[in-house]
């Protein structure tokens, strides 16, 4: 435990505070394309008649792009520097929405999409590299707190977008949204730079490796399959409630149900909306924090079960619009940490300086996942029941809960242990004085 990625003494700078606080400043600015589309699709089926189905293909498209070019993003990263990709980010951000303003066909919302998904796939790529590579020693929580303005990010906005969309429509809500959040990533994107020699430091309560792995290297390892597959099994059902908590709370009958707080009252589906952003975004530094102490996989047990004893609750209880309210936060508390936990594990298991290609690469998880929401909409269909649905993706979410502890722990104590031969047995055999 606490093997060193590199020797020497280092220094840290209050420069790396910086770096994180534009990094999250991005991923705020880039976090409606993902998080709000569940807005829009009721007021795009009103205004155009075309079947649900369809109109998700368009959030599937911007999650395939921005997931599965991501290990292309990891190598411009490292060619370019974070400023210049994720410059190239914030343009292609805005003009996504832009493009969807104008929209008249589900072609052009899947180009809108495919524009987005290139766009905050810079973004969101860059700055968790960024996090990974700036803080060594406290990798979950850095991570977690970029992830989180991801997460989050929709907290500032989801309300004005739900009522520009009452009062002006969706044209004119994408067009506005869309020159905001583009303007304000160029403007974060010019912070951002990649630390020199000697100004991180290293974990010493977390296992990281001793040496930095290329991306041919980690692909050929059984550890990173095995992180690949729990990646898969825990983003599918955080991923479909994302696209889909408007429609399942339309189904279930509590889309429309006012809940009273005394103080204030609001429908169910917004109400939830903004308390799920919330904990979807506290979930990463939260978690991340926890793993940076207790270890990941121990981390990941706990996360990973409550997420899919809470979407088994959801199925039963979901009826009761505070029991949907409570449990859809429940489920987005125990899915956000996914990001913070898998991109710290694979830092700490690959070494940082390759990690944005290699985390690109696991990444592409949830690309995979992406693909098996459309396919939600048909299961319930031929079931005529979310249940079948959400007990489905549960089942997934509590195999990997168990994998990390019974299958990726050890392998990464092998792991671990094999660097720390390889490298005794190399100062062994340097030659004296060398």
């Amino acid at each position: 435990m606490g093997s060193s990625e590199s020797g020497g003494t280092a220094i840290v700078t209050t420069n790396r505070w910086l770096q994180l606080i534009a990094g999250v400043v991005c991923m705020v600015a880039a976090a409606n394309i993902q998080y709000s589309w569940t807005l829009f699709v009721p007021e795009i089926q009103n205004a155009h008649g075309w079947s649900r189905a369809s109109i998700q293909v368009a959030f599937t498209v911007f999650v395939v792009v921005q997931t599965w070019l991501t290990p292309i993003e990891g190598y411009f990263i490292d060619k370019y520097g974070p400023r210049t990709v994720v410059f190239v980010g914030g343009f292609f951000t805005g003009l996504s929405w832009i493009v969807n303003s104008y929209a008249t066909s589900l072609t052009g919302f899947y180009i809108g999409a495919a524009i987005g998904g290139i766009g905050v796939g810079c973004v969101y790529a860059t700055c968790i590299n960024s996090a990974l590579k700036w803080f060594p020693d406290k990798r979950g929580l850095a991570v977690g707190l970029t992830a989180a303005g991801y997460g989050s990010g929709t907290v500032l906005t989801i309300i004005p977008i739900a009522n520009m969309l009452k009062t002006s429509g969706y044209s004119e809500t994408f067009f506005l949204f869309g020159l905001i959040q583009g303007a304000i990533i160029l403007l974060a994107a010019g912070f951002l730079r990649s630390p020199k020699k000697g100004e991180v430091t290293f974990s010493s309560s977390v296992a990281q490796s001793r040496r930095d792995y290329t991306l041919g290297e980690a692909l050929r390892t059984p550890v990173f399959y095995v992180m690949l597959t729990m990646f898969i099994c825990t983003v599918t059902g955080g991923l479909m409630a994302v696209a889909q908590l408007g429609v399942i709370a339309e189904d279930l009958g509590v889309k429309k149900v006012e809940v009273n707080l005394y103080f204030f009252a609001m429908a169910a589906l917004p109400f939830a909306l903004m308390l799920d952003r919330i904990l979807n975004g506290v979930s990463r530094p939260l978690f991340g924090w926890v793993s940076d102490h207790i270890g990941r996989e121990k981390t990941m047990f706990f996360a990973f079960a409550m997420e899919g004893i809470g979407i088994v609750a959801l199925g039963a209880f979901g009826h009761n619009p505070w029991a949907f309210i409570f449990l859809s936060g429940v489920v987005f508390l125990a899915w956000g940490e996914v990001y913070s936990l898998f991109s710290a594990t694979a830092a700490d298991t690959f070494g940082s300086a390759h990690v944005g290609k290699i985390y690109g690469v696991l990444y592409c998880a949830k690309g995979v996942a992406a693909l098996l929401v459309p396919f939600a909409n048909i299961l319930m269909e031929a079931t005529g029941s979310w249940s079948t649905v959400l007990y489905t993706v549960a089942i997934m979410d509590l195999t990997a809960a168990f994998m990390a502890l019974f299958v990726l722990r050890p392998m990464l104590k092998k792991h671990h242990k094999m660097n720390e031969d390889a490298a005794a047995r190399a100062t062994l055999q340097a030659p004296v004085g060398a």
